[in-house]
């Protein structure tokens, strides 16, 4: 059985486990196998900072992490990297990642703790192996199970087919993803026995609302803050975007919640909002404090704004210096994007 203490590390700030009993019954002299994947699509935002937190906690538990860089996944899901750019974007991803981890204590290249490897989809996605299981699971799978929007293209009914093989490929025990994983997660979850395949746990992340959007996407450029936007932008963003006295349905709470005090926790920084009517800053040791100064009128959203990207400057910056010197391949990955 797995200790309760590494447990609490695998378990903590995730919104839903489907099938946790496959995690607490592993034997203690087996490690945890966990795999997130994801798409090399747009450039990476400052959200993406949810799942990594979570893989750090999975090598302090001793767990092993694989990430996968989904190429194939990016080409089939509607297009969202087409084929000459997606080689370049899969390399940014995996430097972009890797700068982020070691920004919160993670050497991807030497963890003491659990192991962690890149793999890319295409280095086993084409052997005929997986292709032969991908024909069996098309031919039992109903096109209602497999589409995730209204009117796909047919090679986005491939992808969820394929995120529910990589689990047995990868060799895994269990995935994360975001709470919008969900339907492909219970897609695997029925699927995947019926080819002989033994069934995952799956963990899910809460999703960080966008500035002025329903979700934080690589995709929108205006619903993001980019981990190598300048601070000049930074600022400009986070001043643009949706945040009214007393509302708690702002990006701006969920970015302190989930992404800020994690992180200063881990720098042993301090959370502090500049209160202008006070003239003073103050320190807010739990995040709870901070949303009820805020609900009680408090922290004016201006007072927010501020000490926001100040506090995201903080966390974005030490990564937009270590990628400066991989100009050329964000330019042949994005061009003036």
């Amino acid at each position: 059985m797995v200790s309760d203490e590494k447990l609490f590390l695998i378990k903590r700030n995730l919104q839903e486990i489907l099938s946790e009993e496959i995690l607490t019954e592993k034997p203690k002299n087996e490690k945890i196998k966990i795999y997130w994947g994801t798409a090399p699509t747009g450039r990476i935002h400052v959200a993406y900072y949810v799942p990594l937190l979570k893989i750090r906690d999975f090598l302090i538990a001793g767990c092993d992490v694989k990430i996968l860089l989904a190429d194939i996944h990016a080409m089939l899901d509607n297009l969202k990297s087409k084929f000459e750019v997606v080689g370049f974007r899969t390399q940014y991803y995996e430097n972009c990642i890797k700068a982020m981890l070691a920004n919160i204590g993670v050497d991807s290249e030497n963890s003491s703790f659990g192991k962690i490897i890149f793999i890319k989809g295409s280095d086993f996605q084409t052997s005929s192996k997986y292709v032969m299981d991908l024909y069996k699971l098309s031919s039992i799978t109903t096109e209602r199970d497999g589409k995730k929007v209204s009117n796909p293209l047919l090679s986005s009914l491939i992808y969820p087919l394929m995120q529910a093989l990589d689990e047995e490929y990868l060799d895994v025990d269990a995935q994360i993803g975001g709470v919008d994983q969900r339907k492909i997660f219970t897609f695997a979850m029925k699927y995947s026995p019926q080819l002989g395949f033994k069934k995952r746990a799956h963990l899910m992340n809460p999703m960080i609302p966008g500035l002025n959007s329903e979700k934080m996407s690589s995709s929108d450029k205006y619903s993001k803050i980019d981990m190598l936007e300048t601070k000049e932008n930074i600022e400009k963003n986070i001043r643009k975007c949706f945040c009214e006295e007393r509302n708690k349905e702002t990006g701006l709470l969920y970015l302190i919640r989930h992404i800020i005090y994690p992180i200063f926790e881990i720098k042993n920084l301090k959370v502090e909002i500049f209160i202008k009517s006070l003239n003073k800053k103050n320190f807010y040791e739990k995040y709870q404090e901070l949303e009820n100064d805020f609900v009680e009128k408090i922290i004016h959203p201006q007072d927010l704004k501020k000490s926001v990207a100040e506090m995201v400057e903080i966390i974005v910056g030490p990564v937009r210096k270590e990628m400066e010197e991989f100009q050329e391949l964000i330019q042949n990955a994005y061009g003036s994007e």
